[in-house]
């Protein structure tokens, strides 16, 4: 169970970044470079962690890596307390009994959350889908997540976040379609329930980050009117720059909707183009933060699990283009200054 301190920052709003994987050159887990980019995030000012999640990358399962990806994040923030509470999501996938197992080591690690992802359950029907949650649910509180079609996720109408919103194991919704009406489904769904002010909302929508978080979203439900605000960010785009992501946060939160924050809005969605790869149909979205932390020295290589998968003919040149039109959505000082700590020493 989540503590009272943690629900209630996942309650009030958190940036969570997703959590990429630092690889050796023989494609085993470079625990120096992971435990690295766990202290920057948090030193950044991230409330959180997402583990085993899309920016992870899904491969962790089949290379039997998720067990000490896992346990290197939790023991860095258990290590390393900080003056406030951390968030830790654990990513759970695959058919029900594989999830639940996922969520058990999960919450044996210390994990608060379970982020269902139903990317390879596109042929499952919706009382399936419901029943897989549930029984996660009885393991660990869940993490829901509409996860984009552009990298598996399938299509969620609102009947299915009306029934997903009234489980009691629901905490938090991640919304990541990168559609503007898929992500009022899920609003909607939220407000018409009856725990509306129990679900935390989330935006996971990289494309749409600031404008997420300033909005108020209001829905007429049997004559009242009842309103929401997606509080928080769990985002591989805050897998990088993310001390200024979190600047840009807590902005959007203090001062929802000047001229000048839509402007930044639509900055950071073009910068977001560049590292998701858009031009390249998202094939390059992993190799696009792994591109920028190596640049900044949190990790030696573009090196993923799958071989294939690597930057798109002109991402480089994009991501180039964005860092020297946008410099204060750059921290490349803040890491400079503090590299050396986070890494400490190589090993002998």
């Amino acid at each position: 169970m989540l503590s009272d301190a943690k629900a209630r920052a996942l309650r009030e709003g958190v940036l969570i970044p997703a959590h990429p994987l630092a690889l050796t050159p023989d494609r085993t887990v470079d625990e120096r470079r992971q435990r690295a980019l766990s202290r920057y995030y948090l030193d950044a000012g991230a409330g959180g962690l997402a583990v085993g999640v899309h920016t992870t990358q899904f491969g962790i399962r089949k290379e039997g890596l998720l067990e000490p990806v896992l346990r290197l994040a939790a023991e860095t923030v258990r290590n390393e307390p900080r003056d406030r509470p951390i968030v830790m999501v654990a990513g759970v996938a695959g058919p029900v009994e594989q999830a639940v197992a996922e969520a058990e080591l999960a919450a044996e690690l210390g994990y608060d959350l379970a982020m269902v992802i139903l990317r390879d359950l596109s042929h499952s029907t919706e009382d399936e889908l419901i029943e897989h949650i549930a029984a996660v649910g009885e393991v660990l509180p869940v993490f829901g997540f509409y996860l984009q079609a552009a990298v598996g996720g399938p299509p969620l109408g609102f009947g299915f976040w009306t029934r997903l919103a009234e489980l009691p194991c629901l905490a938090a919704i991640k919304i990541a379609p990168f559609d503007r009406y898929r992500t009022i489904d899920v609003v909607r769904a939220v407000c018409e329930s009856s725990r509306v002010d129990d679900i935390a909302l989330y935006t996971g929508n990289d494309d749409n980050i600031l404008v997420d978080l300033a909005t108020t979203y209001r829905f007429m439900v049997d004559g009242t009117e009842v309103s929401k605000r997606i509080v928080g960010g769990l985002l591989g785009q805050n897998a990088v720059w993310t001390r200024a992501a979190v600047d840009l946060f807590e902005w959007a939160r203090r001062d929802p909707a000047p001229d000048e924050l839509l402007t930044r809005a639509a900055q950071l969605t073009d910068a977001n183009s560049a590292v998701f790869d858009v031009a390249g149909g998202f094939a390059g979205c992993v190799a696009g933060i792994h591109e920028v932390l190596r640049r900044q020295g949190l990790l030696d290589s573009v090196r993923l699990l799958d071989p294939d998968e690597k930057l798109s003919p002109g991402q480089l040149e994009e991501l180039d283009r964005v860092v020297a039109a946008y410099p204060f959505l750059i921290d490349d000082a803040f890491v400079a200054a503090n590299l050396p700590r986070w890494l400490g020493p190589e090993s002998p």
